[in-house]
């Protein structure tokens, strides 16, 4: 997948806080505007397996005018179980009310992770809407439909107790994934997921991935929609089902990626690990340019 043109390092940090939070650039520096709408789900704010320094650096360099955020955006089970919430974990929810009163229309569609949000439907925080699912109308004219997923998920809709313990077991093999890679980076290794590996390669796994994509996919059809725009499963994926197009955005845990429009209505999936890894590289190297000049003037 392409990688839109990243603005200067003045136009993504030029202001005053540390973090660069209360910047955002509202046009490219060749003058382009950012894109027409942005899809993320599966943030998972309050989880250590969240990639919140990532999806700032991806919304800091990627203005648009309507961002959805198609639930699990706060991990609430988790939570529950262990309170773990760091300062990037704030930035990420003061970068998004931010976006909201700029202007930016924000619109929030609860995940079964951030259920708790569902008995506010209706209502507005901080000129975030908070709706169940949503319409969204391309450039081009196709009508999409925006829920998050975990209603055609049998295992969350019919035996609870199970998901939180798949959840749990998730969040084990994401533990093991971050010592596996921190190993795997001292040997110059790329980063490796043990999770998507086993969603690509155990067969029920696969199956149930297929199923999923098939009944939210035909779901839509029996709506009346011209697509889907999901999250959930963790999996970026945009395919045609039966004449109905369906996509997912991925998450903020492992995927880094997110659905995009552009002006003229054209869908994509962005994955931004590249970019985010780029940005790190770049940030270590001007650092340690920093410090040779301050030996050197010593």
């Amino acid at each position: 997948m392409s990688m839109p043109p990243m603005p200067s390092a003045r136009d993504a940090d030029m202001d005053n806080s540390p973090d660069g939070i209360d910047n955002e650039p509202e046009r490219y520096t060749d003058g382009r505007s950012g894109y027409r709408t942005v899809f993320i789900s599966d943030i998972h704010l309050g989880t250590p397996g969240c990639q919140a320094k990532a999806l700032l650096h991806f919304l800091r360099c990627n203005p648009c005018d309507t961002l959805y955020l198609v639930g699990d955006i706060v991990d609430g089970w988790q939570l529950r179980r262990r309170w773990f919430w760091p300062q990037a974990h704030n930035d990420v929810v003061q970068k998004l009310l931010r976006k909201a009163r700029k202007g930016c229309r924000v619109v929030f569609v609860p995940g079964n992770h951030d259920e708790f949000a569902r008995h506010f439907l209706g209502h507005s925080f901080g000129d975030i809407e908070v709706t169940a699912d949503a319409v969204h109308l391309t450039a081009d004219g196709r009508r999409l439909w925006v829920m998050h997923g975990d209603h055609f998920d049998g295992v969350i809709q019919y035996a609870k107790w199970l998901a939180h313990v798949g959840d749990t077991l998730y969040e084990l093999t994401l533990k093991l994934n971050r010592h596996l890679n921190s190993l795997r980076a001292r040997m110059g290794l790329p980063y490796w997921s043990l999770s998507q590996y086993l969603k690509h390669k155990v067969k029920t796994a696969v199956n149930f991935v297929s199923d999923f994509e098939k009944a939210v996919a035909q779901e839509a059809r029996s709506r009346g929609y011209d697509g889907v725009v999901c999250g959930h499963i963790h999996r970026p994926e945009m395919r045609t089902i039966d004449g109905t197009l369906y996509c997912n955005d991925g998450d903020w845990v492992e995927s880094l990626s997110a659905l995009v429009e552009h002006p003229d209505g054209r869908l994509e999936i962005v994955h931004w690990g590249d970019a985010w890894s780029a940005s790190q590289a770049q940030a270590l190297a001007a650092g340690k340019s920093a410090k040779a000049k301050q030996v050197t003037v010593a």
